[in-house]
């Protein structure tokens, strides 16, 4: 064993024993780092708005393929796109409706409650939350669904009484003899919520689902090891000491800045009284006391002012000189760097996107970059919509067919038995947008010409929207346009297209960007 390793024995724990007993001072101190420092902070928001951006959109997707081969073929593409249309516009009624009558507390719409939900996640390692059935809220001018949703603080999900851990117990969490969840114990108020101290004592079980298999309890986290119940903490974890060394390292350069723009100059004399006096003696201490009496009231009578300003006078003898301020130091930039590049790789993010700093990037690295951090931001939605999002739209659709509120044919089976088929769905967040639009629409049309890609996707990725939609809003601006008697075609792809057979001319060969160079009088050679 080499010496580097002779000293490094870490300990051999179960996945529970690792991570719960650690967890609550873990989170505490990543939510102290959000609240407190910037990079922190930044990089939370920035994931967050990438993956779940301003509205978490459903699109519903029922596997009519399956349900035909089981149950008729009834279940067709008409059906399918009927059922998609009926159970989005019932999830939209539900999710945005402005009473919020979706919280259960009536303070966030859906979109809202995924982004707090994924922001608990990302700091705390994990998100919680309840379904409740609230037929109370209904009526005239009130909720249309019963279904609600109550996001948890993931505090609140521990033992009850504060027990240690035990073979069905682990975290809140109560397991079978499978180890499979079957309910979770959750404090009535948060342990340190002064304003409940009494709740904050009293645990409520409430099971995974109910007995039919409605979704009651919805617990996300990410798993690093089998068997694993809960998590550390959050996504910041690993760079925890990092983040907070530079958080330090950041405040100290500051605060010596500070003291060496405050203190920038002093004046100089060529006496001190102390030590002159002690050094001289008596027949000079007369003409040394009267040398100071003299300075002070030279400066106590000087009052020359430009403006607001006060003009600095010496007396004889004095010198004015200033403090060098060798700040920030030599290495600063470099330390900072590397630690947000440490940063960056353990969030899955670009370093430009970490720091904010575009210099000298080059198209071919900016697009990259969106690549690869692209393939993090899909699989964090895509997990986060498969166990978070997915357990809301399973209880709602319940509710929705149960109230005839989508199209079902003769014979369809009962929720419960093709609850998969029926809930069937992907989550929508915003699109990764473009580094140069001329070149990647270009780009996407090939693909779809050579069927390497569809519209459906090409418009999720670029946009975040739903492809049905963007080809209604087109035929209706289309529709009106021609009522106008506009060429909405000509005005979007910037010019009328060849006629067949007849061979492009130069402006139509150029590409959109080489043409507006073109039109400034460039050529291709300098604008390479």
């Amino acid at each position: 064993m080499s010496a580097e390793m002779s000293g490094w024995n870490p300990w051999l724990g179960s996945p529970d024993t690792e991570t719960t007993p650690y967890r609550d001072q873990s989170v505490a101190r990543i939510r102290d780092l959000v609240r407190n420092d910037g990079w922190a902070s930044g990089a939370i928001m920035r994931i967050t708005d990438a993956t779940i951006g301003s509205d978490f959109r459903l699109s519903a997707m029922p596997d009519y393929r399956h349900l035909q081969r089981q149950f008729g073929r009834t279940f067709d593409a008409v059906w399918a796109k009927e059922f998609r249309d009926a159970a989005e516009a019932g999830w939209r009624v539900w999710a945005n409706d402005p009473g919020r009558y979706c919280d259960t507390s009536r303070r966030l719409t859906f979109g809202q409650m995924a982004r707090l939900a994924f922001r608990h996640y990302l700091v705390e390692g994990e998100a919680l939350a309840v379904l409740a059935w609230r037929p109370d809220r209904m009526g005239y001018g009130r909720a249309r669904y019963a279904t609600t949703l109550q996001l948890l603080d993931p505090d609140r999900l521990s033992n009850p009484s504060q027990r240690m851990d035990t073979l069905d117990m682990r975290g809140g969490i109560e397991l079978d003899q499978d180890g499979v969840p079957i309910a979770y114990h959750i404090r009535r108020a948060h342990l340190n919520d002064w304003f409940a101290a009494g709740q904050s004592v009293q645990w409520e079980r409430l099971p995974r689902e109910e007995e039919w298999g409605r979704p009651v309890v919805v617990h996300h986290f990410d798993s690093e090891r089998a068997g694993q119940h809960r998590p550390v903490g959050g996504i910041l974890t690993p760079v925890l000491a990092r983040m907070r060394m530079l958080a330090q390292y950041d405040r100290v350069e500051l605060q010596a800045a500070m003291v060496n723009a405050i203190f920038g100059a002093y004046v100089k004399s060529p006496f001190d009284a102390t030590q002159v006096q002690a050094a001289m003696d008596d027949s000079d201490e007369g003409m040394l006391s009267n040398y100071q009496a003299q300075r002070a009231d030279f400066h106590a009578d000087r009052r020359l002012m430009a403006g607001d300003v006060r003009m600095p006078t010496l007396f004889p003898g004095e010198d004015i000189a200033t403090i060098s301020a060798n700040r920030p130091a030599a290495a600063f930039d470099m330390f900072e760097s590397a630690m947000l590049r440490h940063l960056a790789a353990q969030l899955g993010m670009a370093y430009v996107n970490v720091s904010g700093d575009y210099r000298g990037s080059s198209y071919s690295s900016a697009r990259q970059a969106t690549i690869v951090e692209g393939k993090t931001v899909d699989r964090r939605r895509m997990d986060f919509g498969a166990s978070f999002c997915t357990p809301v739209y399973v209880a709602l659709l319940e509710e929705m067919i149960d109230r005839g509120d989508v199209p079902m044919p003769a014979g369809a089976p009962e929720f419960a038995e093709a609850r998969f088929e029926y809930a069937r769905c992907r989550w929508m967040g915003p699109g990764r947008g473009w580094v140069d639009p001329v070149a990647e629409v270009e780009g996407a049309r090939a693909k779809i010409s050579a069927g390497l890609s569809t519209l459906q996707q090409e418009i999720m990725e670029s946009g975040g929207e739903d492809w049905e939609e963007v080809l209604e809003q087109r035929a209706l601006e289309e529709k009106t346009a021609r009522a106008l008697g506009l060429d909405l075609t000509i005005e979007v792809t910037g010019g009328q297209q060849p006629q067949r057979g007849s061979e492009p001319s130069v402006e139509q060969a150029l590409s959109p960007t080489e043409a507006r160079i073109a039109a400034r009088g460039l050529d291709r050679t300098a604008a390479a």
